[in-house]
């Protein structure tokens, strides 16, 4: 009886732990002025970093989309700050688009940070083995 039950428990083990999500890292490509994919972006960002704490998030921002980030033109500030404090979310913004757009950082939200150029960081990302979402209709 002793040894049906610790076959049991130790079945029970590895059944729980095989349904552990391991951590993952997940890069967001955001280029659309689209207000719409704006709010999908961050249903998505806010939902996986609930489910998955331990897994890390950074929403890159560019082309049409620098309005998602900027202090009043924003649509999705409310969520962007949900997300301020948890160090496993970031939001940048491509340094070659502000100056295209004339913005510049005190035009930003807070904690939203800036890198020289955001096709450069997707892919360097990548090849730290980010996985890759590109946020579109």
């Amino acid at each position: 009886m002793k040894n049906i039950f610790l076959a049991q428990l130790i079945l029970l083990s590895l059944v729980c732990k095989s349904q552990t999500t391991p951590a993952v890292k997940i890069i967001f490509d955001v280029t659309s002025q689209d207000t719409l994919i704006h709010q999908a972006t961050l249903r998505h960002v806010l939902g996986m970093a609930a489910a998955y704490p331990k897994s890390h998030f950074e929403v890159v921002i560019y082309g049409g989309a620098i309005g998602m980030v900027q202090n009043g033109k924003s649509t999705v500030s409310k969520n962007i700050k949900l997300l301020e404090n948890n160090p496993n979310v970031s939001f940048k913004v491509c340094e070659s688009t502000m100056k295209r757009y004339h913005i510049t950082k005190s035009q930003l939200l807070p904690k939203v940070e800036t890198v020289p150029d955001a096709i450069i960081e997707i892919v360097t990302r990548q090849a730290e083995g980010w996985g890759y979402i590109k946020e579109a209709h």
